[in-house]
């Protein structure tokens, strides 16, 4: 049998997303358009006789970090080396980067390590119903984000991401089937979270706030464009108790988890900001 790893074209990214969705991750609508967009040489498909196995996605943001993701083989195909070589491709391509990170099943924790990945900490996805009406006047504050000029949201991400992402940012604040919402007082930038249309229900990421309480703002905010009964979904750090104290406020139940891990010293990124991270893809 012939197997070969290449760069994937923009349409086989559609592939990854698929498989994505098949094991439960839930991707966005438009995720396969704007990931690609953020890095095109980043994308790689595995093939045994020409048909796709497997893929991996190695995204890079600079030299200082990368994010592996969308690491899959498919079932029947496993435990026969293909994953090996899929993951040995994607730390090839980033091997000049100070930083790697990735969000690992807990059930391949290991092999991260063997690679040498150490884990930071677990990221919990919550899955929140609404039961009624919103409190939407606790949202006031609340404004859509192209009404903030966009250099300014760069800046809080950087907070709370290990690297400029300006690209990214661009794709995903304006993609189709997504409401994206800041919250401004006395004229700073002091949160901002985006909403989009998954297979499953929405998901929210990131929901990025100075506190708790401006975190829970943008979150009513967000949720107000879901109609009951779709799923909200939010992916919280466990290194933010007032994140997790968020989810219990709501009544929201945790369904899936990972662990982030790093090749390389973990980042120091602002934690204690990060209500909800982007994704765990890319990062």
């Amino acid at each position: 049998m012939n197997y070969t790893i290449r760069r994937m074209t923009k349409s086989e990214v559609d592939f990854a997303v698929e498989q994505a969705a098949k094991e439960g991750w839930n991707p966005g609508l438009e995720d396969a358009r704007v990931f690609y967009e953020t890095d095109p040489d980043g994308f790689f498909i595995a093939l045994l006789d020409n048909k796709p196995i497997g893929c991996v996605s190695a995204i890079s943001y600079g030299r200082d970090f990368a994010f592996v993701g969308f690491y899959i083989v498919l079932a029947e195909f496993r435990g026969q080396g293909y994953g090996i070589q899929l993951g040995q491709m994607a730390l090839s391509r980033l091997k000049a980067t100070r930083v790697i990170g990735l969000d690992g099943v807990l059930a391949q924790q290991k092999n991260y390590e063997r690679a040498g990945f150490l884990p930071a900490y677990s990221n919990v996805r919550y899955e929140y119903k609404m039961t009624g009406p919103l409190p939407v006047s606790q949202t006031a504050a609340i404004i859509p984000a192209e009404a903030i000029d966009r250099s300014e949201i760069e800046v809080y991400d950087r907070q709370c991401f290990p690297a400029e992402r300006k690209v990214f940012l661009e794709k995903w604040l304006s993609m189709k089937n997504a409401k994206a919402c800041c919250r401004v007082e006395d004229n700073q930038l002091k949160g901002y979270g985006v909403i989009r249309k998954c297979g499953t229900g929405y998901k929210i990421g990131p929901l990025f706030a100075d506190d708790e309480g401006i975190a829970k703002n943008l979150f009513l905010r967000l949720c107000s464009f879901v109609q009951p009964p779709e799923p909200v979904y939010l992916d919280i750090p466990e290194t933010n108790p007032a994140g997790i104290r968020l989810a219990a406020e709501f009544g929201m139940r945790p369904v899936f988890r990972t662990t982030r891990m790093y090749l390389g010293p973990a980042p120091d990124i602002r934690s204690d900001k990060i209500f909800g991270i982007t994704s765990f893809e890319l990062g």
